[in-house]
C-alpha cells in the first residue's frame, strides 16, 4: 500500500511538473490530471492507510476524553 502511494504521488507530481515546463496544446489539462490525481487519489489512499487501525471515538470529544485531559493537566501543573 506504501509502495502503491508513492508510486501515485511521485506520478501526480511529475505530471505536474511536466505540464508546467512543457509547451505543448494540453499541458494545461496535463496539469489538472495531476492535481485531480493527487487530490482524490493519493490523499484519500494516504488518509486510509494511516487511519486504518485506530479508534475514531479516541479521537471524539466526549465526556470521559475531556475528564482524562483535565486529569493530565492538572498532574503536568504539579509535576514541576
Amino acid at each position: 500500500m506504501k509502495t502503491l502511494i508513492w508510486i501515485c504521488f511521485i506520478a501526480s507530481f511529475g505530471a505536474i511538473l511536466f505540464g508546467f515546463f512543457t509547451e505543448y496544446e494540453y499541458s494545461q489539462k496535463i496539469i489538472g490530471f495531476g492535481v485531480i490525481g493527487l487530490f482524490f487519489v493519493v490523499f484519500p489512499l494516504f488518509s486510509y492507510y494511516r487511519w486504518k487501525d485506530k479508534k475514531v471515538e479516541d479521537y471524539m470529544l466526549t465526556k470521559e476524553n475531556i475528564d482524562k485531559m483535565r486529569e493530565n493537566q492538572r498532574k503536568s501543573k504539579y509535576d514541576i
